[in-house]
């Protein structure tokens, strides 16, 4: 993709810097960002990289990580809850899954789609253990949306952890409401 020179501005506010604030980020002088905004400076190759190289630098440094959008309120349960029970707390709290905890290590994840899997009549006497799925992905707090996205696409949902405890999970909500 070949940087377009003519956009500094609008990618300028975009990121929401003044010109000094980028210039100084960029390694050129304020006012040379100035004249290429404006149109009367047509700059060298090399100061086109420094300025590709800045913006490449701060759109990466903003992007968020699982820690600024994760819901900080983990609702697990252990593998002996009856179905019964599990669907009243997915109800209670507006949830579609529930990861599985035993002695603080994921074993597994009831979801509405592993209750809708079984028969009517004995999901009731069921518990997690006999219908959950498997375990969802555990990533770093530091993780960036980019690689939830991915994740999002198989799963429907991913914990989080920091310093080997869990400290939230994101889910495909979670991560859409992030974008605005």
């Amino acid at each position: 993709m070949v940087f377009d020179i003519t956009q500094l501005k609008k990618i300028r506010k975009q990121i929401g810097l003044t010109q000094f604030q980028f210039a100084k980020e960029a390694g050129i002088s304020q006012s040379m960002i100035a004249k290429i905004e404006a149109g009367r400076l047509d700059p060298t190759y090399s100061k086109v990289k420094l300025i590709e190289n800045a913006l490449e630098n701060l759109t990466k440094s903003h992007e968020k990580t699982a820690i600024e959008i994760m819901n900080k309120k983990m609702i697990s349960i252990n593998p002996i809850e009856k179905v019964k029970e599990i669907i009243k707390l997915m109800n209670k709290h507006g949830i579609s899954q529930i990861p599985v905890i035993k002695k603080n290590k994921i074993i597994g994840l009831v979801s509405e789609f592993s209750i809708l899997s079984r028969d009517i009549e004995e999901i009731k006497e069921l518990s997690a253990e006999e219908i959950m799925e498997n375990p969802p992905p555990i990533i770093n707090h530091k993780t960036e949306m980019s690689v939830i996205k991915q994740l999002l696409k198989f799963y429907p949902i991913v914990l989080v952890e920091k310093r080997g405890k869990f400290v939230g999970v994101v889910t495909k909500s979670d991560f859409i409401d992030a974008l605005v």
